[in-house]
């Protein structure tokens, strides 16, 4: 076994091989522009991506001509809630969202009621779920837009987003859903699940860095959108900009790979999820799972240790890959907005840990960390004075800390 070892897949992936070899010959070779269509460089280049998107489209069950292509799923987010409101202004002001959005997200949502939108920041609850008929009852008349991941990027918890689609749907509104974390790794039908729009990026799926799709529906409704830039008009006027050929064709290919592998991918990564978590749990006391026990990708497991700091068993273990949060907001000192929302205390959201399998993982990897998490956990828990006060018996809510 290699070190170190990469256990941090929701904030990137490697490029899959395939992927990659799929990508080279765009970069010297039939290096043409998609939008050049009076030569063979340019029909070639054009080709190729329109082969890249209609894979993309296959994975998600649309059709491609849904599928704009952007520089990821950040660009995405934007473009669909930007676009929306500017272009459905007249009919209303009104957004919905969950406090547990992704950065993305919630920083567009907050830069939309400086423009005069009202937003909804909807709660969930312990398991990080947002209650479809939360969705429901905060539909007014001028809502526009409901805003609802498909899974949290920190405690892989999985929305009831088909059920949300059917209330918006019942209400006139438009779905968007942030699926970054989760197309690849579970199935996504964006016509079973009443999808309006939808965001998703290649590099979480083994693809390459720098682009990502928006899926836009064309039909029943069609979705129109003012697009975030002018320029030459590319991607039906949503997304101006020269097409990265080679980038979109490693997307294409990621995609493809994923739906050929992706039972016997998620079963494989679920039952290592487990067996990490039934270990450690059963080894260590006052361990907490954080997120849906059940609802939640196969791939993700998010845990806090008490008595543990997360950055403190991160630097204990500089061998491994791990994240103590979202990889977005990871410079941060705050505690995990999402666990906040949850309702778990600072001492607790500041002791997780997300641990986030991979394609390429192995069994040996699975064992060398729980094995490190135990060993590292155990000795900084013998240097806390709080974990020894514990052990005594004595109740650290009733303690009167006293500050001279």
């Amino acid at each position: 076994m290699k070190l170190p070892v990469y256990m941090d897949s929701h904030s990137t992936t490697p490029v899959d091989p395939r992927a990659l070899e799929a990508m080279l010959p765009y970069f010297a070779e039939k290096f043409g522009n998609a939008a050049s269509r009076n030569h063979s460089f340019g029909w070639e280049a054009e080709q190729a991506v329109e082969s890249a998107r209609a894979q993309i489209a296959r994975l998600i069950h649309a059709d491609p001509k849904e599928i704009v292509f952007t520089s990821g799923a950040t660009e995405s987010d934007n473009l669909a809630l930007k676009g929306v409101v500017e272009m459905y202004r007249e009919k209303g002001d009104h957004l919905i969202t969950a406090v547990t959005e992704h950065r993305a997200v919630l920083d567009t949502a907050r830069r939309l009621e400086k423009q005069g939108i009202q937003v909804t920041y909807l709660p969930v609850g312990e398991d990080g779920r947002v209650d479809p008929d939360a969705v429901r009852e905060a539909i007014t008349e001028r809502t526009i837009l409901i805003s609802i991941m498909l899974a949290n990027n920190e405690i892989g918890t999985i929305n009831p987003a088909a059920e949300i689609g059917r209330i918006a749907k019942e209400r006139g509104v438009l779905f968007h859903c942030d699926a970054t974390q989760g197309v690849g790794k579970i199935p996504v039908d964006v016509e079973a699940m009443g999808i309006d729009l939808m965001s998703f990026t290649s590099h979480k799926m083994y693809g390459p860095k720098g682009v990502g799709a928006l899926y836009v529906r064309k039909k029943n409704p069609r979705v129109r959108l003012a697009p975030l830039f002018d320029g030459g008009g590319h991607e039906r006027g949503m997304r101006s900009g020269t097409l990265p050929v080679p980038l979109i064709v490693g997307f294409g290919k990621a995609c493809e790979i994923a739906g050929a592998v992706m039972t016997e991918e998620s079963a494989r990564l679920a039952r290592f999820r487990d067996k990490m978590l039934h270990t450690i749990m059963e080894t260590l006391g006052e361990v907490y799972l954080n997120g849906h026990p059940t609802e939640r990708l196969p791939h993700n497991l998010n845990l806090s240790f008490a008595y543990v700091e997360g950055e403190s068993l991160l630097m204990g273990m500089k061998e491994i890959a791990l994240s103590s949060g979202s990889a977005c907001t990871s410079a941060s000192l705050e505690p995990s907005y999402v666990l906040k929302a949850m309702g778990r205390g600072a001492d607790l959201a500041h002791s997780s840990i997300r641990f986030g399998l991979g394609r390429f993982n192995t069994e040996e990897e699975v064992d060398y960390v729980i094995g490190r998490v135990i060993e590292t956990v155990r000795r900084l828990r013998e240097m806390s004075p709080l974990y020894e006060m514990a052990r005594e018996g004595i109740d650290l809510k009733t303690v009167n800390w006293k500050v001279d």
